[in-house]
């Protein structure tokens, strides 16, 4: 009987990458001496992947507050209006915050949307990585995100570095670092979360998955005797748990037999150059129970793509400004804006803007009054989101909220437009894909199928 041990490193679903497999009296380990950058060096090819398309998919966990953003209300009572002042872009007759000068210089490659509706209430990134509520088709174990839809319809681009990975380090509140469920697919199509980054040094698994005393040569024999044994009985069992043990099997071996992963998560690789200009984000400020201001998160995000990564989810910041609001809007809105206008000029520079899809938003949007403690509330009745790359018609402004940003005046736009425009970025058809979920029903990818006309039109 096939079993699957470990502790340490995991899979986002809890299954451990950090495993051993284990068939009567064979095993083979994946904890101790030697590191993968030390010893595994089996890669088939050199040289860059083909070009793919691929997301980084920005969470701002907490709902970052639209009017002191991309949409700052001028014409409101300063109890509405707030600190801020808009400045101009590089795109004329477009204004954003005062915090973003960055980005304002490079707004011709940035559309803002500040309409989003549809948003659920919840303080949980579910619904910015799959488009649906996390209490929809529960039963069956919800919708799956992104990352874990491609890596059903489109697979890995190379076996060692996984379809999605989740880069957001474990919050207080845990629904703020989700990096994607796999919901009714399945734990096997859940996406690869690394440990913890560390600023400026090795990324996260860039040494975690080690061997012990163990050849390759020995590795792959014990492969095939797998692999041998398991023929047997693929026919005979399709369920979930037996499914999610030979993704982990398949996950775990490749990634011991290639370095490309652990490379592609270390950023210590990058030239200091690159490195000062995506910047730390430190200190952070303001996490409380929510993620850190990691700009290398995205730098990671960008190596992870050029390895090979379809979809990188991150949760960025912690916006829940009940108090303090404007501060802490200086504080993320800065270092957000050094490392997503960093990210967007490198992805061009590169040539890869046109294949990757950038998102940053939230859950959520913060409540037009100005409360005693200088803060914001919850307010789902709008949001806003800002996307780069893709291929999408960027230099523009998409909807409008009224006077007082309390509602969507024109052009409102769905959660689930945003996520159908993201699919049709990734060459997935959002009006005619469907999965089948657990019970065997057909389901699309989201019920809102068409993408912005505005953006891809």
């Amino acid at each position: 009987m096939l079993t699957i041990y470990g502790r340490g490193q995991r899979y986002c679903d809890g299954l451990s990458r950090r495993s051993f497999l284990k068939i009567g009296g064979f095993a083979f380990g994946s904890a101790a001496a030697l590191s993968l950058a030390d010893v595994l060096r089996a890669e088939a090819a050199t040289g860059k992947p083909a070009r793919h398309k691929a997301v980084i998919n920005i969470f701002l966990d907490g709902g970052p507050p639209h009017q002191d953003m991309w949409d700052i209300k001028t014409e409101a009572p300063a109890e509405i209006r707030g600190e801020f002042k808009p400045i101009g872009t590089k795109v004329p007759g477009i204004q954003i915050g005062e915090v973003f000068p960055k980005i304002a210089a490079s707004m011709d490659r940035f559309a803002v949307i500040r309409s989003v509706v549809g948003n659920a209430g919840d303080h949980d990134a579910y619904q910015c990585l799959s488009g649906w509520p996390r209490r929809a088709l529960a039963g069956q174990g919800g919708y799956p995100s992104i990352g874990s839809v491609l890596a059903k319809l489109q697979g890995p681009m190379d076996r060692a570095v996984p379809p999605s990975v989740g880069l957001a380090v474990p919050a207080g509140h845990m629904e703020w670092s989700d990096p994607g469920s796999p919901g009714f697919l399945g734990p096997a199509y859940a996406p690869f979360c690394p440990n913890q980054m560390g600023s400026g040094g090795k990324g996260q698994g860039s040494d975690v998955i080690k061997l012990r005393g163990m050849s390759l040569e020995r590795l792959h024999d014990r492969r095939r005797l797998l692999d041998a044994l398991d023929a047997h009985r693929r026919d005979l069992d399709a369920e979930f748990p037996v499914q999610a043990r030979d993704a982990a099997s398949d996950a775990a071996f490749d990634l011991l037999t290639s370095s490309k992963l652990a490379d592609a998560l270390d950023i210590s690789k990058e030239s200091p150059k690159t490195l000062e200009r995506y910047g730390t984000g430190k200190p952070y400020q303001f996490q409380y129970d929510g993620c850190p201001t990691a700009n290398d998160q995205l730098l990671a995000a960008r190596r992870l793509i050029e390895a090979g990564c379809r979809c990188v989810t991150l949760s960025y910041g912690r916006w829940d400004s009940h108090g303090k609001n404007f501060d802490l809007v200086r504080d993320h809105g800065s270092k957000l804006d050094q490392c997503l206008s960093a990210l967007v000029e490198d992805l061009e520079q590169r040539g890869m803007l046109n294949d990757v899809t950038v998102i940053a938003w939230g859950e959520f949007g913060r409540t037009p009054t100005i409360n005693k403690d200088a803060g914001r509330d919850h307010w789902p009745q709008v949001s806003c989101a800002i996307m780069a790359g893709g291929g999408i018609k960027t230099g523009q402004v998409i909807g409008a909220t009224n006077r007082l940003g309390e509602y969507a005046e024109e052009r409102p736009v769905h959660v689930q437009e945003i996520i159908a425009t993201i699919y049709h970025n990734l060459g997935v058809d959002p009006q005619t894909t469907m999965l089948e979920d657990r019970s065997g029903r057909p389901q699309y990818l989201v019920d809102y199928r068409q993408p912005l006309p505005e953006l891809v039109g």
